[in-house]
């Protein structure tokens, strides 16, 4: 199994290093042809609108839309929440828009008022997710088919939505795999669904 960062722009390394520690081959991806190989694809957090535009002009908008319609694991933190978003507010940003949220972007500050938080996670065992907030943004609004998973006070900040997982936070800046490890379940359900279609 080999799950993919997009390595545009961002935490790629912090992201690569937690992926393996699941136990999993991880690998940066620095253009399209990177993608046949893949399982499942991480977009790191950054600048949104910067990652948005290099990901259209790196042609990887329309073939990874069409890999999420069909199935492919996806998981975007901060910036990667954005990127992953219908509908954004506060400034249009070049995106998927494959996941059925309204997103606002910084929704928590500028840079000094990063902070972190510790958050109860739905289907997480163990002690609450320490979790990085830098520049983050939140969910506004969910579609039908999307879960909240966490919260920080009345804000959605980690949303799932079948094959798609986002976070308004930074697990990759903690030691902590566990969020990781979710997404890399869904890669690994995502493979073997496709494995027996195959059969």
């Amino acid at each position: 199994m080999k799950i993919g960062v997009l390595a545009l722009q961002g935490a790629v390394r912090e992201h690569l290093l937690l992926l393996d520690r699941c136990g999993v081959e991880a690998v940066p991806v620095h253009k399209l042809g990177d993608l046949p190989d893949l399982d499942g694809l991480v977009i790191p957090g950054g600048e949104s609108t910067a990652i948005g535009q290099l990901m259209e002009e790196c042609g990887f908008l329309g073939p990874l839309r069409v890999l999420a319609e069909h199935g492919f694991p996806i998981y975007g933190t901060c910036a990667g929440m954005i990127i992953l978003a219908e509908r954004v507010q506060g400034g249009s940003v070049p995106r998927l828009g494959v996941m059925d949220i309204t997103v606002r972007r910084n929704s928590f500050g500028r840079q000094r008022e990063s902070f972190e938080a510790d958050l109860n996670i739905s289907g997480l065992e163990g002690k609450p997710l320490r979790a990085v907030f830098i520049r983050a943004p939140h969910v506004v609004e969910t579609g039908p088919g999307t879960r909240v998973l966490a919260r920080f006070g009345e804000r959605a900040v980690f949303v799932q939505q079948g094959n798609l997982m986002a976070t308004a936070f930074h697990p990759e800046l903690t030691e902590d795999a566990r969020i990781h490890a979710l997404f890399v379940q869904r890669v690994r359900d995502f493979v073997k669904s496709r494995t027996q279609a195959h059969r």
